[in-house]
């Protein structure tokens, strides 16, 4: 499959309406791929994306031109929207102890390769925590060094146990027993069939 038929492919679940922080919509799209400007389309579908919630065949369409044209940010992004329609998505501002305080001493990638262990305030038999784990994409930022914040995007490895969390609520990043960071819930939006709770707008 070619990318021009993969990105007219994405550009066909657009509605005409949406529109870019840039009034961009999808007709100013296909001027470019007229044209055979692959990746400015790719890159303006992109922030289409970022409007009201387009079908996960946009994203395997997107996420497979990107993986064709190379361009690894944008492959690593798409494909990760397709885990977020697929199992749900937490927003969450993240604060990492420093490095003198905690066991990682280099940055935390930030384009969704890590997947640390999260306690989310299930127990197990015993009565420890039990946790859950889920995939950490940084928003805005390549990687979030030691001691840094930033808002990120949590994809749980199973959603059925993240269908309690809340907006507000206080949950700890773990890479190994002790604490890598702390993180505020701050919206919550889990698959269909995954009845979390909304998000709280006070």
């Amino acid at each position: 499959m070619n990318v021009p038929y993969l990105l007219e492919a994405a550009s066909l679940l657009v509605p005409e309406e949406n529109a870019t922080e840039n009034d961009v919509t999808v007709s100013d799209i296909w001027d470019y791929l007229a044209h055979d400007e692959w990746e400015i389309a790719l890159g303006l579908l992109e922030e289409l994306g970022d409007g009201p919630p387009l079908p996960l065949a946009f994203w395997e369409s997107l996420a497979d031109a990107a993986d064709q044209l190379r361009l690894e940010r944008s492959a690593a992004w798409c494909h990760w929207r397709c885990s977020e329609i697929r199992n749900g998505v937490i927003r969450a501002d993240l604060t990492l102890r420093p490095a003198a305080e905690a066991r990682r001493k280099t940055p935390v990638p930030g384009h969704g390769v890590l997947r640390p262990m999260w306690d989310i305030g299930h127990l197990s038999p015993t009565g420890g925590a039990a946790v859950s784990i889920a995939g950490l994409w940084v928003e805005d930022m390549p990687f979030l060094e030691p001691g840094g914040r930033a808002t990120v995007r949590l994809v749980p490895l199973t959603p059925s146990q993240w269908t309690h969390v809340e907006a507000g609520q206080r949950i700890t990043m773990h890479e190994d027993r002790s604490v890598a960071g702390t993180a505020v819930i701050l919206e919550v939006h889990l698959p269909d069939g995954h009845h979390g709770r909304s998000p709280r707008t006070d």
